[in-house]
């Protein structure tokens, strides 16, 4: 194709919504391509290098987002079907989480809670400004629920939504090395199940998605922690502040 040509399509291309739909099932194709290359390797995760990738290129095309997004809110439109879809694999194991819904219960709330009080400890030992801390407190619910908490506690919902997106990264990209470190079992139903539920109560949908691509269980369980810190944070953090 002629540069002329070539210029010319991407101009058009840059200023449509093709381009973003366009650009991001290009971008996460391929990198999932070398994701599934490397054995699946955490530090491959095809969701961090589409954002690497995406974010770059509409840096240097100086494309701007709202462009971008017209395009690609197809894409994020699916979020809402895919996150009911994790719904299956529970119902297959309806009869198991009859059996331990009191710990699965106690687990989810003992994970939020830390994972929210880590949040405020942490910040005031490291002089935070307090909009601050308040926008890190809701970073292990996934990024829509997180930005509606923060509002409602005082926080920054955009600063919110970052730090839970970096949060559930950070999940996806260490989790297999940290269960590696505490010798949680691979060869066992229930090892799965701890490691997904894990996964799923610090790192939401990310962590969610990275559980179900390693094993059913872990995703399954994975989905079912995601599910319950959304409904647990979205009542007991606002409460929890208005309390104290």
């Amino acid at each position: 194709m002629p540069m002329a040509d070539f210029v010319q399509l991407w101009v058009y291309l840059s200023a449509t919504p093709l381009f973003g739909l366009t650009a991001t099932l290009l971008v996460y194709v391929v990198a999932h391509a070398a994701y599934l290359r490397t054995g699946q390797a955490p530090w491959a995760n095809p969701v961090l290098w589409s954002l690497v990738v995406l974010a770059c290129t509409l840096l240097a095309t100086g494309v701007p987002y709202p462009t971008y997004f017209a395009g690609a809110q197809f894409i994020h439109f699916l979020l809402g079907p895919a996150v009911v879809a994790l719904a299956w694999p529970l119902w297959l194991r309806r009869a198991e989480l009859r059996r331990r819904w009191g710990r699965l219960l106690a687990a989810a709330l003992a994970g939020g809670s830390v994972a929210a009080g880590a949040s405020l400890v942490l910040g005031w030992l490291f002089g935070l400004p307090e909009a601050l801390i308040l926008s890190l407190v809701p970073k292990s619910v996934t990024a829509p629920v997180a930005m509606g908490i923060a509002e409602q506690i005082g926080g920054i919902p955009a600063l919110a939504a970052v730090f839970a997106v970096i949060t559930g990264l950070v999940g996806a990209l260490c989790g297999k090395y940290l269960f590696a470190a505490l010798r949680i079992p691979t060869d066992t139903e229930e090892g799965w199940a701890a490691r997904g539920f894990a996964l799923g109560t610090a790192s939401h949908g990310l962590g969610a998605a990275r559980a179900m691509q390693v094993n059913s269980d872990a995703g399954a369980y994975a989905g079912l922690a995601l599910g319950l810190q959304v409904v647990l944070a979205s009542l007991l953090i606002p409460l929890a502040f208005k309390l104290f």
